[in-house]
């Protein structure tokens, strides 16, 4: 046990996928764990053994002062908190179109707001100690747009944009924040449990995004990353001396990310012309 380095981890939505697995990875280096979940808090404790570096406690991020009194009971009970994984969030397949405004809010307010409240209710800890680590989970659909997947990239496309700048803005006080982007792993994440599918339905869609249904279902715990490897590259970034502000995990996000730039770069180059042409003539260099 690395008990003079030992962290204190406070991870959302702990009861199953990435949560689960990273705050069992975590507990098994030797750390402490604040693992938070919307409902029966004993059970995780109970599927987790009881060890006394965990602490768990209810929290549902979409209810910000229950954020700030979850971030405190974390406080009170190991003293600080040095490592915030922001993994609580939800899945929306839908075509853009097809997402209702109150599907779309929903998504929004878990994966946008819910993140918020969270990040608002710890930093003022970090602050204090001038140390700590933000790491936010995002999604290979937060770096690339996919069919189906439009709202709930965007969503993930915000959380990569807010973890940039607050990359910059904590540098000077010490801490640290990462957005890390998984691709595909196998968790429960295209169950119904975890994935909305928005009720509306419009066959124009039929040949993209509902292929993208289909596909979804037959992925379904097929999917090629595995969850407890993931856990331990957590581990490896809350360690890390400069840990990046971009993680990304998996050869498909990989993939995927290779394919974005070299298409924007051909956009690029396609339209150079028009790219550099929109200054003020007295701006040219």
């Amino acid at each position: 046990m690395h008990t003079n380095h030992q962290k204190v981890w406070f991870i959302t939505g702990a009861a199953r996928g990435f949560g689960f697995e990273i705050a069992k990875t975590v507990l098994a280096s030797g750390d402490k764990v604040v693992a938070t979940v919307r409902s029966q808090p004993e059970k995780l404790a109970a599927q987790l053994n009881h060890p006394e570096n965990l602490f768990v406690t209810q929290l549902d991020i979409t209810d910000e002062e229950q954020a700030r009194k979850a971030a405190g009971e974390a406080v009170a009970h190991f003293g600080r908190i040095d490592v915030l994984v922001n993994n609580a969030g939800s899945g929306l397949l839908s075509a853009v179109e097809e997402a209702t405004a109150n599907e779309v809010r929903r998504n929004f307010e878990i994966n946008v707001f819910g993140v918020l409240n969270v990040i608002r209710a710890v930093l003022p800890y970090m602050r204090e100690r001038r140390s700590g680590h933000v790491i936010n989970i995002s999604s290979v659909g937060g770096l690339s747009g996919y069919t189906g997947w439009g709202v709930y990239g965007a969503a993930k496309f915000a959380v990569e944009g807010l973890t940039e700048a607050m990359a910059l803005e904590l540098a000077p006080l010490g801490i640290h924040a990462t957005v890390v982007a998984p691709g595909f792993f196998r968790t429960d994440f295209l169950d119904a449990s975890s994935l909305s599918r928005s009720e509306r339905v419009i066959d124009d869609y039929a040949a993209t995004v509902g292929e993208m249904r289909s596909f979804a279902t037959q992925a379904n715990h097929q999917q090629p990353g595995d969850p407890a490897k993931l856990g331990q590259a957590f581990v490896r970034l809350a360690n890390a001396e400069k840990p990046p502000v971009h993680l990304l995990l998996g050869n498909d996000t990989l993939a995927r990310y290779r394919e974005k730039t070299a298409s924007l770069e051909t956009d690029i180059r396609e339209w150079q012309d028009v790219v550099t042409s929109t200054d003020h003539d007295d701006a040219r260099a």
